[in-house]
């Protein structure tokens, strides 16, 4: 059994001892799109894992928060006894005792539809904001595997395997949320400022109530056009208020509907953007007129 340290361009480097199941399974890069650094034996584990640190200061990348042979799955830890299904993740514990068997298993990974999880200081933060009660057994605790995912493609955690990281919920970039540039225009809800965000919130409203689980993208749709009809009323009677609301309304269920089809808003913007950026054309009776 060897150790190696592996790089992929641009994005970070690890350290595994199964290259194809570590890099090119679980986070999908083929061969061609990694190198091998550094081989190391099986006792050299603290070896590689100074190495590790080394190469990631070295080549500008985020250093490990916890190192290699410092992770539970290299300390013959047994991993607490998580259950898995399509949409949730499920821990033995109630969540008022679940931070503590967390902090216990930092290092610990599992595969899920939506992706590879792990569980570090950053991750451990979103479970507990976002972990609820079982509603089957209340000594359970339990995160939607969707919205887990979606944090880990909209946030960079730094830490292992962060970088690199490969999910399916269509996040916003790889290297997480882009900061404005310029201040914010609300000092007391500076979220208003970063409309992207509140793609998340939608997302998280929607799922707490089952619209995911139980939703019909046919009813979406026919949600839509109910919405754009208030907002075009609202606009003929110039009312300000209700056209923003309605305008409001036709994202929420835009965004809805593009998860029930499982794609993400995002990512139908960026499509649109592509499709529009280079088109030429001219106004005319106030509608543009692409060429």
């Amino acid at each position: 059994m060897k150790y190696y340290i592996y790089h992929i361009p641009g994005k970070k480097i690890g350290v595994t001892r199964d290259l194809n199941k570590r890099v090119t399974e679980q986070q999908g890069y083929e061969p061609h799109e990694y190198e091998v650094l550094h081989t190391y034996n099986e006792d050299e584990i603290e070896e590689v894992s100074l190495h590790e640190a080394y190469l990631q200061k070295k080549y500008g990348y985020p250093v490990d928060i916890v190192p290699y042979d410092k992770l539970n799955c290299n300390k013959n830890k047994l991993n607490m006894n998580i259950n898995i299904t399509e949409q949730t993740t499920t821990f033995p514990c109630p969540v008022n005792k679940l931070k503590g068997q967390l902090m216990d298993n930092i290092g610990m990974t599992w595969e899920t539809d939506h992706g590879v999880f792990f569980i570090n200081e950053f991750s451990i933060k979103w479970i507990m904001a976002n972990a609820k009660t079982s509603m089957f057994n209340k000594q359970r605790s339990y995160v939607y595997n969707k919205a887990f995912a979606r944090f880990y493609d909209n946030h960079q955690t730094h830490d292992y395997p962060s970088n690199g990281h490969v999910t399916r919920t269509g996040g916003l970039a790889p290297t997480g949320m882009k900061e404005r540039s310029y201040e914010c225009c609300d000092e007391n809800n500076p979220c208003n400022c970063k409309p992207y965000y509140q793609f998340d919130l939608i997302r998280d409203w929607a799922e707490q109530r089952g619209l995911y689980a139980n939703g019909d993208p046919k009813t979406q749709a026919l949600k839509l056009v109910e919405e754009v009809g208030e907002t075009c009323r609202a606009i003929l009677k110039e009312d300000y208020e209700e056209v923003v609301d309605g305008i409001g309304d036709c994202v929420v269920v835009l965004t809805n509907l593009a998860e029930l089809m499982d794609i993400s808003i995002e990512n139908c913007i960026a499509a649109a953007y592509d499709e529009i950026k280079d088109r030429t054309g001219q106004m005319e009776n106030g509608t543009y007129k692409k060429d």
